[in-house]
């Protein structure tokens, strides 16, 4: 079994993510159910045949680990387990209801509260992200290696409308870029150069992080709270607070500046 293996974690996660994507496409191209859930927050029966397939896809690549999705009802024995699945079916579901290409799908191996291995896939655009622990991060196959300077001018910057505003009033002269509907996907673009800073906002969950989380590490970037600690996963309460992800210079800086003002981003 590979499930100790993270490279061949990575290969096999890369076929599952795909054959995922395939089945999401697929339904947005027929009516389709959307709802609803509590705290308004929406789903459609396309994340639910995701979350459905790779209940039964994963478990065979690390049969002893446990299951954390967005879209199961969570079972506190995961807490006991060495490795746990982290899954988001559909990373930025509003996204796949509106036909927009900004969605993914999102897989995490965890162990021991940091992720060993993960897969992005966003089927509109086919970008395939890959991480292994230790071996690097990928995007359709190409190296990732996050650069940048320590500098705040000229630096592009995607998150919540708010703190875009907050940033702008400490450093006028960054380049606020549109909003990337997937967070997942948008904590990756820092991974692949296409952004150099992207921020979280407090409340997301294991399974819109973990994926990414490793994508961006393995690229040589940080993914951090405000107060510099990476994540910790696979706790009692999966939520986190505020996040930033960029390279490891322009991380001490914005740490530094934003170290009197993160009760502003809460």
């Amino acid at each position: 079994m590979p499930g100790s293996d993270p490279t061949l974690l990575r290969d096999a996660l890369a076929t599952i993510v795909r054959e995922a994507g395939e089945l999401a496409l697929a339904t947005s191209k027929t009516p389709f159910k959307r709802w609803m859930k509590t705290g308004s927050s929406p789903v459609s029966e396309a994340d639910i045949a995701v979350n459905d397939f790779l209940l039964k896809a994963l478990p065979p690549l690390a049969p002893d680990a446990a299951w954390l999705s967005e879209e199961t009802e969570d079972d506190l024995k995961r807490m006991d387990a060495r490795q746990v699945w982290v899954v988001d079916p559909i990373d930025g579901t509003r996204a796949f209801i509106d036909q927009r290409p900004d969605w993914t799908i999102s897989v995490a191996l965890v162990e021991e509260a940091r992720p060993l291995a993960a897969a992005l896939y966003a089927p509109v655009t086919d970008e395939l992200y890959l991480a292994a622990r230790g071996g690097g991060a990928t995007r359709n196959g190409a190296p990732l290696k996050v650069g940048g300077t320590d500098t705040l001018p000229g630096a592009r910057i995607a998150g919540p409308k708010s703190y875009l505003a907050k940033m702008s009033q400490v450093e006028a002269r960054i380049l606020p870029q549109p909003k990337v509907h997937s967070l997942a996907l948008r904590l990756s673009r820092v991974a692949d150069g296409s952004l150099d800073i992207a921020f979280a906002s407090r409340n997301s969950h294991d399974w819109d992080l973990a994926a990414a989380d490793l994508i961006v590490h393995e690229a040589g970037g940080k993914l951090t709270d405000f107060g510099g600690k990476v994540i910790a996963y696979n706790q009692r309460d999966p939520v986190h607070g505020a996040l930033i992800a960029t390279s490891p210079a322009r991380h001490a800086a914005l740490i530094d500046l934003l170290r009197d003002r993160r009760h502003e981003f809460a």
